[in-house]
Parts: structure tokens; C-alpha cells; sequence
């Protein structure tokens, strides 16, 4: 489960396209922030994919990838000629394929690692889709299977492009537009695949002009009403139309942060899912785990990450391309481990979730304000058109400082009692998925403990 959005420029007040991903995923499914190389090879060799293997290409671009630890393929990234890239799990009427193909973190990697522009990766991505199919299980600990959509952009010009099997529709975007995990294009779709309108008169979907709503015929009604993917969709949609044509990075950080408006809200108390998702029991499992938005201003893309789950309870960070990233310890993979960044932040986080929003409030103000100064800062060095060294400087100052506020607040935490017996299997819930991933004996969501804010043995 993801929530993907985009502004086209005209839509935003510096000018320059907005693009932001929540990547949702299992809870202690550790998402590595990592920057793959270009290759150039005149006879490269075969190319191994999280499941299959494929030809290589014999010049690739370098990409800013967020990737499951344990997958070749990214959820989002953005490569060094401005492409950014987010896919979202879809649900189609037809069961998704089981056996092993290409995964739609493959294609976003693919997709950015071979294309020039958005309109370029989204030729790449249906060509392999065409050729290989799309199959295997995504799950980390649980088995998924499913079809993929995704948000392709660059600094001038965006696409969604949803699909379906080898089935796929494109819809060039307008203005600005969000994306979950729903199928979305309706009967405006500038571009179907042959093989999908074949199926479409053959099945009497098509009105005189022989078109068809492509989301209608194509949604799992049933599995929309668990992941809330048209909900989340609107609900990204109207928060983007609240505040376009002026639309911001800081807005495009709320709208990831979102919990909709319902007062009482709570990890534990959540009626549906949220665009900042939050995992509970039973099928509720998925999480933010990693989260970004891009904001292209003049000859620059700065990448904001977070590098941690939750992207409420984090910090976003700046990241450029061509400067590199800010050193984050150990690669994380799905068992406790201080030495990493991931890692670290889950301290913070899960020891929040026993009286979550009286905690989180004690320092989302410090948050906001470390985030602007950090937004300034970015600013004044492109404005003076710092070099690639400069940047880095910065982006390590801002990330070290984003570090240190983080461990104040872990250490800040308050042990609080357990949460209503109305929780209660919430709590079970991370205390087994605690134990899995190796916390530290004691530690659960009804509050930190000092085994929490102890440092465990590095796996």
C-alpha cells in the first residue's frame, strides 16, 4: 500500500514540479536509501532482477533508489536526468500473476535507470511489461500478489500509468494529481494498450466512440474496501486541489504526514487507512516505511528523504544527486540493528505508539521548524549556486542535526501505562512483530521502557 502525488509546475509556487511518495510496506520490512552507479559496458552481462534475469542495456543512467533490503527493484526513486518515479499496488478483478516475472519495483528501477525523460520510461516500462509480464510474491513476511500503477515524471511533464497483467492505460497529467492503490483512469485515458481494447469490444465495455472507463471494469471492488485505495486517493487529491497553484515542498511533507480528519484519531484507532499509514492487526499490516518528495527548482532536483518509517514521527532530509548521500550507518535489513539509521528511528517510533499523539506533539513543532531551516538553507547554497562538495556539506550538516534531535526525543520519551483493553490486539500485534525483528526483551507499543532506549546487540 502507497500514496504517490504529483504538481506540474504551474501548479506550484517555486515553478518547478512537486513529486512525493509514501512507500508503505510490512513493519520491519527495513527500506534501503542507496545510489546506484551508471554502467557503461559495450557488451554488459545479463542482468539479475529480484526474480528473473534479463539483458542488460549497455549505458544506464545513476539513480537514487528507496528499495526493500531485500529486493533489486526500488519503490521510488529519481535518476540523474530528472526522472522520478513511484509504482502502487493494484488490484484487479483477474487474480495478479504468481509466477515469477518482473515485480513493479523492477520496473521502477528499470524505468529510471533507462530513461531520459517520463515519457521515455513510461515506453521502457511498457515494453518490458510487454515482453516479460509482471508476477511473484512482494511480501515480506506475508505473501502478495499484485498489479502495479505508477507515477513517472520529470521536471516538465508527468504520467500515470496504471496496469493490469500485460494490460496497461496512460493518462498524461494536467495539473497535479495523486495516485493509491486503486485504479484511477477512467474514460480519458490518452493511451491503452491494443490487446486490452481488443478485450473491451469483445466484452461490450465500449460506448459508441469506443470508449470505456478502464478503472470501473478493471478494480477489485472487494479488495478496495480493504486497502481504502480510492479513499486515499481522493483524499490526496482534494489536499492537493486545497493548495495548487500554490503548492510546496513543506505541503507535499503535511499531505505524506496525513491522518485525515478524524479527531480521535490513533495508530490504534484508525477506521481506515490513512495516507501516513500506520500498522495495526490482522490485515492492517502495512506501514510508511520510507517516504520522499522531489522538488525540481531551476537547473536542481533536491530529494527530501526521510530514510525511516513513519514519516510523521521523522525528519526530512536533503539529498542531491550528483553531491551524494549523507553517510546512515549500517545497511538495514529486517532485524534490529542500532548501527543503522533505519533501525534507530524505530526507537523513537514504536516507543510512541502507547500514547502516540500526546508524544508525537511534544516535538512536531522542533520537527517543522528544523525542516524549514533546512528548506532555507538548501535554498541560499542553490541560490548561490554552491557546488557539489557544497551541497554535500550541507546535506551531511542538516542530516547530522536531524540525528541528534531524534535521539533527544527517543531519550525523551515517557513511559505511559497500557492502552485501553480495546487495543489490546494492537499491541500484541508489534509486541510479536518486536520479537521477530530481535527489539530488545520488554519493549512494546504500550510505551518506552529503558530496555528500549538501551542499545542492542548489533545483528
Amino acid at each position: 500500500m502507497c500514496d504517490t502525488l504529483v504538481a506540474l509546475p504551474a501548479s506550484t509556487t517555486h515553478g518547478g514540479l512537486l513529486f512525493a511518495k509514501n512507500s508503505d510496506r510490512e513493519r520491519n520490512e527495513a527500506q534501503v536509501l542507496e545510489i546506484s552507479p551508471a554502467r557503461r559496458l559495450a557488451a554488459p552481462p545479463p542482468l539479475e532482477l529480484t526474480y528473473i534475469t534479463i539483458p542488460d542495456v549497455s549505458q544506464t543512467y545513476t539513480c537514487l533508489l528507496s528499495r526493500p533490503f531485500w529486493m533489486w527493484g526500488a519503490e521510488m526513486g529519481a535518476n540523474e536526468r530528472g526522472v522520478v518515479i513511484g509504482n502502487e499496488a493494484l488490484h484487479a478483478k483477474a487474480p495478479a500473476q504468481r509466477r515469477r516475472a518482473l515485480t513493479g519495483m523492477d520496473l521502477v528501477r528499470l524505468g529510471l535507470e533507462r530513461a531520459s525523460t517520463a515519457k521515455e520510461a513510461v515506453e521502457v516500462i511498457i515494453a518490458l511489461l510487454e515482453q516479460y509480464g509482471q508476477g511473484g510474491d512482494c511480501g515480506h513476511l506475508g505473501r502478495f500478489y499484485y498489479n502495479n500503477g505508477f507515477i513517472i515524471a520529470d521536471p516538465t511533464e508527468a504520467y500515470v500509468l496504471e496496469t493490469a497483467g500485460r494490460w496497461w492505460a496512460v493518462e498524461q497529467v494536467r495539473s497535479h494529481r495523486a495516485l493509491s492503490n486503486a485504479y484511477s483512469i477512467g474514460r480519458h485515458a490518452d493511451a491503452i494498450s491494443p490487446d486490452l481494447v481488443a478485450h473491451a469490444k469483445a466484452e461490450g465495455w465500449t460506448d459508441d466512440n469506443g470508449r470505456f472507463d478502464v478503472a470501473c471494469r478493471l478494480i477489485d471492488e472487494s479488495r478496495d474496501r480493504i486497502s481504502y485505495g480510492r479513499g486515499r486517493c481522493a483524499r490526496g487529491q482534494a489536499l492537493l486541489d486545497r493548495n495548487a497553484p500554490h503548492l510546496t515542498t513543506a505541503d507535499m511533507f503535511a499531505i505524506l504526514r496525513d491522518h485525515g480528519d478524524a479527531p480521535d484519531w490513533s495508530p490504534a484507532n484508525t477506521r481506515d487507512r490513512t495516507i501516513c499509514m500506520h500498522a495495526a492487526e490482522g490485515p492492517r499490516r502495512s506501514q510508511s516505511i520510507a517516504s520522499m518528495v522531489s522538488a525540481f527548482q531551476g537547473e536542481y532536483a533536491v530529494h527530501w528523504v526521510t530514510g525511516t518509517s513513519a514519516p510523521c514521527t521523522s525528519i526530512f532530509k536533503p539529498v542531491f544527486l550528483d553531491a551524494g548521500l549523507p553517510d546512515q550507518g549500517a545497511t538495514p535489513g529486517d532485524q534490529d540493528d542500532a548501527t543503522s539509521l533505519w533501525w534507530r528511528h524505530e526507537r523513537l517510533h514504536r516507543g510512541l505508539l502507547g500514547d502516540f499523539n500526546t508524544q508525537l506533539a511534544n516535538f512536531t513543532g522542533e520537527r517543522d521548524a528544523l525542516e524549514a531551516r533546512f528548506r532555507a538553507q538548501v535554498d541560499a547554497a542553490l541560490a548561490r549556486k554552491a557546488s557539489p562538495a557544497e551541497r554535500l556539506t550541507l546535506s551531511e550538516a542538516c542530516w547530522r542535526e536531524a540525528a541528534v534531535a531524534e535521539q533527544r526525543w527517543t531519550k525523551a520519551l515517557v513511559p505511559c501505562g497500557p492502552t485501553p483493553e480495546l487495543h489490546s490486539s494492537h499491541r500484541r500485534s508489534w509486541a510479536r512483530l518486536n520479537q521477530v525483528a530481535g527489539f530488545p526483551k520488554g519493549y512494546s507499543s504500550s510505551g518506552s521502557s529503558s530496555a528500549a532506549l538501551s542499545t542492542p546487540k548489533a545483528s
